[in-house]
């Protein structure tokens, strides 16, 4: 079984350009034998099978697999401190135009919530952010915009009405905040990080990694930061050798190069 799935993590990658290997393997395997049995189906080779001709399953697959789980303004606190410290700040230090990367953004809850913070600061015609994630479908979704009650809960009131408009049971972003958003597909572990960056935002992700695979995203996140720019992590999750890798800890969960 051990080879099975090996064999598996070697397809998937031929696939989907995804590296398991670099994920929590047990947790990483909970997941996709829970699939593999929903399916009824017997086996990882059988699996691949399936994969490489049901564009459902396979679509499902890569939704699965990559964890997506968002909201507004999650974790309150940590925005707080983004605001009345971070971007303040960053506008002293950089000016208005700000390049921003939401890393691993989902379904747009995050860089959304960006630009909406950062209105307080800068006008929105001169808000630019770029949004990346593995899973193209949830591109789709962030570039649709439209979310649940239950997503936007911990958005100011005052943002609420100012940004979102009532569809039916949902709520839709509006277009003038979609306008200061870039979304594309990237992957954290293969593809070449930009440069530059005076804010990069990758919270709860890096959690389901290996830790040599969250020490070379880290390492790949300092580089990619302008010097004095900000990296803001998730309450999940902490940067074991920030100092080595030349990070100063500005408060829990934001690092400074």
């Amino acid at each position: 079984m051990v080879y099975d799935y090996e064999y598996f993590i070697k397809e998937v990658e031929k696939l989907t350009q995804i590296d398991l290997s670099a994920y929590k393997q047990n947790q990483m395997k909970r997941r996709i034998d829970a699939l593999i049995t929903k399916h009824k189906i017997d086996g990882y080779e059988p699996y691949v099978k399936v994969l490489k001709t049901d564009k459902v399953k396979y679509d499902e697959f890569v939704d699965y697999i990559t964890i997506n789980v968002s909201e507004f303004y999650r974790n309150p606190e940590q925005w707080k401190f983004l605001s009345e410290k971070v971007f303040p700040e960053l506008v002293k230090d950089f000016g208005q135009t700000l390049k921003i990367w939401s890393a691993a953004c989902s379904t747009g809850d995050e860089p959304y919530s960006l630009v909406m913070a950062l209105s307080d600061f800068v006008p929105l015609n001169r808000i630019q952010i770029m949004a990346t994630d593995i899973n193209d479908q949830v591109i789709e979704k962030a570039k649709i915009g439209l979310y649940s009650e239950k997503s936007i809960a911990s958005v100011p009131e005052a943002k609420k009405k100012e940004f979102f408009t009532k569809n039916g049971n949902f709520y839709q972003i509006s277009d003038k905040v979609k306008k200061c958003v870039t979304f594309k597909q990237h992957n954290l572990l293969k593809d070449p990080y930009p440069t530059g960056m005076h804010l990069i935002v990758c919270r709860n992700v890096l959690i389901y990694f290996t830790e040599e695979a969250k020490d070379e995203i880290f390492e790949k996140y300092f580089r990619s930061l302008a010097n004095n720019g900000v990296l803001f992590i998730g309450s999940t999750e902490q940067i074991l050798k920030y100092k080595e890798i030349g990070y100063k800890r500005m408060d829990s969960f934001f690092y400074r190069k």
